[in-house]
């Protein structure tokens, strides 16, 4: 119920052209964490040759830096530097 008035109440709000809605700063959290991910994994893979390894490492860096990058986001969202 409650996201469903937070998605009616956003739908009703119109933006301008330098605002993004929390779901495009999410979407691209998780599109990037996944390249990231991939990577952190490929790395740590390389160093230890342990897949075990690599992939808790990649799982925990996941979640932390998708968290940080969308709260990064929405800062850098409201900073008007660099707008038009």
């Amino acid at each position: 119920m409650l996201l469903d008035q937070f998605i009616i109440s956003s739908k009703k709000r119109k933006l301008t052209k330098s605002e993004e809605r929390w779901s495009r700063s999410l979407l691209k959290s998780v599109s990037w964490r996944i390249i990231g991910t991939l990577d952190t994994i490929v790395i740590s893979y390389f160093i230890t040759r342990k897949l075990a390894f690599a992939l808790s490492i990649g799982g925990i860096e996941l979640v932390t830096k998708m968290i940080l990058y969308v709260v990064h986001e929405r800062i850098w969202n409201k900073i008007k530097w660099g707008k038009k």
